[in-house]
């Protein structure tokens, strides 16, 4: 579409606008109606959303794509909260959120490749044709299969239910009015430091390709397969960082330990990894920094959504939209600082230093947060 790295920079973050503002509604809505109507209406929104990109003319017309893209997306995650808080035990939060980050994060590595092939098959709109159809595919998949209430769950055993957290929720929504104030002022310190992480996933999601291509001069299909390495170097970190979170819980029964202070040190290891960037310039070396920093950036995640259900599991869909609002801000400002940074600059590696800054600030204000 001929734009240049601003203009995309601001197709990048206006998908963030309407995320942004959806994070705690989505939140407060699959709190009083369930997930599964929550993520029912979301993917048929982000699926049309998906396949109205396909018929993008202009900057005007891709902005329209993007914000409703946002739209649709922005419940998912509080929603999908709200649905782990009722069917995971507490000592397996961090577990259940690590493992779904971790396919979000395999959706990032293998998206890369699949478009570029899909590009030489059938255009790049066509591209966007497909995933659209696809996405409305799992729409009808959930609607299906899952259940708000476990005990609703056709394959579900006696002994599951046992074990699970008592469902709480039908007809009472009213009865448990969410606590906005104190939710907030709890969620606060965890949403800051949440930002802190949002900075550095969207300038990776939104610049990592782009930064192959003109930076190190790769083809786009080389650029898509290195940008699907650096993303699944992200899928071990998040399930990785999971499990080790729910096993300190369990050998320690200390929160703050299996939290806090493994979201601390992991920020502490990526930006370690990332300040080499800024003196590398050699593609392979690059590569590997990059996978590790986002690794460590990604480690962070399964503790990190496992703080709204220990804080709030009877608002953890709110509880979460709270947190994210961190992340939604970061994906509006961080696109657009990146490509700006760059239009002015032509220097690819100098954005980097706002995701070292904001990794060392956000390792003290974990400090803060009380899970």
């Amino acid at each position: 579409l001929h734009l240049t790295n601003a203009q995309v920079g601001l197709v990048f973050s206006a998908f963030a606008y309407p995320y942004l503002i959806y994070q705690i509604i989505g939140g407060w809505l699959s709190d009083r109606f369930g997930a599964r109507l929550v993520l029912i209406v979301s993917a048929i929104v982000w699926a049309v959303a998906t396949l109205l990109t396909g018929f993008a003319a202009g900057l005007g017309t891709m902005l329209g794509a993007r914000v409703l893209l946002g739209f649709g997306e922005g419940a998912t995650f509080p929603a999908a909260t709200r649905a782990m808080a009722d069917w995971t035990l507490p000592k397996n939060r961090g577990f259940s959120q690590g493992i779904a980050h971790s396919c979000a994060r395999l959706g990032n590595a293998l998206t890369p490749p699949l478009v570029v092939w899909l590009m030489a098959l059938m255009t790049w709109r066509g591209s966007f044709f497909i995933l659209g159809i696809i996405s409305l595919g799992w729409a009808l998949m959930w609607a299906w299969y899952f259940r708000d209430d476990p005990r609703d769950h056709p394959g579900i055993t006696l002994a599951e239910l046992e074990a699970l957290p008592t469902y709480t929720h039908r007809g009472k929504a009213r009865q448990y009015p969410v606590p906005w104030l104190r939710l907030a002022s709890r969620m606060l310190p965890v949403t800051a430091v949440y930002f802190c992480y949002g900075w550095t996933l969207w300038l990776y999601l939104a610049w990592i390709p782009s930064f192959f291509i003109h930076n190190y001069g790769l083809a786009l299909a080389n650029s898509a397969f290195f940008s699907a390495g650096v993303f699944l170097a992200g899928v071990l970190g998040d399930a990785l960082g999971g499990e080790l979170s729910d096993w300190i819980l369990k050998r320690t029964n200390d929160l703050n330990k299996a939290r806090r202070n493994l979201v601390c040190v992991s920020y502490l290891c990526s930006l370690a990894f990332m300040v080499p960037l800024l003196f590398l310039h050699d593609l392979t070396r690059a590569t590997v920094c990059l996978s590790i920093a986002f690794f460590f950036t990604e480690f962070t995640v399964g503790p990190m959504w496992a703080i709204p259900m220990d804080i709030a599991p009877r608002y953890s869909g709110s509880a979460s939209g709270f947190m994210n609002t961190g992340s939604a801000l970061a994906a509006i400002l961080s696109p657009l600082i990146f490509g700006y940074v760059v239009d002015k600059t032509n220097n690819w590696e100098l954005p980097f230093i706002g995701s070292i800054v904001l990794l060392f600030l956000g390792s003290i204000a974990a400090f803060w947060m009380k899970p």
